[in-house]
């Protein structure tokens, strides 16, 4: 399977898709399976897309979190950082990371955790 026979069925599925969001998709869906070949089946892409859109749900509900605990500490401008502002930010940095994951290594930490 190529980019182009990717997109192609997932406009086929999501025919409101944007440009952009057909992209992002055929990248995810590619990086999530180990073989995107097997993304030729129906119900192979479907459970992909289902398991893709589950990781990227909970990524972003995080995301979502940290950008507001990100802005609480920024509108109260400490003098000194407490030890509690160090573990905000050092979980951004996880939850950001877990983001390019998705983007970069997704499949790779699929067949890690399986």
């Amino acid at each position: 399977m190529n980019c182009q026979q990717l997109a192609e069925r997932i406009e086929r599925l999501a025919p409101a898709a944007s440009l952009r969001d057909v992209a992002r998709l055929c990248l995810l869906l590619a990086n999530h399976v180990e073989d995107p070949d097997a993304l030729l089946d129906d119900n192979k892409l479907a459970e992909a897309w289902a398991r893709l859109s589950l990781r990227m749900q909970a990524a972003t509900d995080q995301h979502a979190a940290m950008i507001d605990e990100l802005e609480d500490i920024t509108d109260n401008l400490p003098t000194a950082i407490s030890g509690e502002q160090v573990r905000a930010l050092l979980r951004a940095i996880r939850v950001q990371g877990q983001m390019l994951n998705l983007y970069v290594h997704c499949g790779e930490a699929d067949r890690q955790t399986s």
